[in-house]
């Protein structure tokens, strides 16, 4: 990002030099029609624009360097402190390509409600799983629901994931809410099953859901719960504690992933 500024600067000073040639020199026509041929006007006003788009393309990166560092941080043997929200957010851009628009259906819109959460002793690479796992799931309903509607009812009706997380008494609450189809009370009393799937063959293990609710309740002492009802849309309810407890304080090697 430095090399890029001093080289804005360089040509800022390069475009003043020639503008002061051009005011104080009589005009040669060599140098005229060269100048007609590389477009020098066009030149000296694109150029600083090409600039200030570099600057903003690495500043992407870094953000996407940050959220994916965020994401995958390895967990330690001890908890360590994070912020929740922070995790949300890296999650969600690893996730934007599948929330953008396509050829089936138009953008998922994302509604954030974050609360002024205080950081918390977890397991950080853990819970982002979770997250991935609960908005992961959003996403495949919402493909699943292009199935049985045109591209045009899909934008009528937008398909939209809301999240809110809040501090009430002494634990952090977090909601991740979908206005899809919902499911019936067979699949939601089955959901964190172990093994349970509703995908088909070869595109769910059946794993994800109840190792989420392992994360959360065994290694983090908190509740993870769903409400849904069909053509309602689904809500994953989860509640960490603000206190650790040592005894969640699990080896990496008795760490399960997704």
């Amino acid at each position: 990002n430095g090399s890029i500024k001093n080289a804005q600067d360089y040509a800022q000073d390069l475009f003043a030099h020639l503008a002061v040639c051009q005011q104080h020199q009589a005009p040669i026509k060599a140098v005229q029609e060269h100048a007609e041929e590389i477009d020098l006007d066009f030149l000296s006003e694109d150029l600083p624009k090409l600039f200030e788009s570099m600057q903003g393309a690495i500043g992407r990166i870094r953000g996407i360097s940050t959220s994916l560092r965020t994401f995958s941080r390895a967990d330690t043997k001890q908890k360590v402190s994070a912020s929740l929200n922070e995790g949300l957010e890296s999650t969600l851009l690893i996730l934007k390509y599948r929330l953008k628009a396509n050829e089936q259906r138009p953008a998922i819109q994302v509604t954030k409600d974050y609360g002024n959460l205080p950081e918390i002793d977890c397991f950080p690479g853990q819970l982002n799983q979770v997250f991935m796992n609960i908005l992961a799931n959003a996403i495949d309903v919402f493909d699943e629901a292009t199935q049985d509607a045109t591209f045009e009812d899909l934008k009528a009706h937008p398909q939209v994931i809301t999240i809110q997380t809040e501090v009430v008494k002494n634990a952090i609450e977090i909601r991740i809410r979908d206005n899809g189809k919902g499911m019936p009370e067979t699949v939601r009393a089955k959901i964190f099953d172990h093994l349970f799937t509703t995908k088909a063959v070869g595109k769910g293990t059946g794993l994800g859901m109840a190792i989420a609710r392992q994360v959360v309740t065994e290694k983090h002492g908190g509740h993870l719960d769903v409400q849904s009802e069909l053509g309602q849309g689904t809500e994953f309810y989860i509640r960490l504690p603000l206190a650790a407890t040592d005894e969640n304080d699990l080896s990496p090697g008795q760490n399960q992933g997704f």
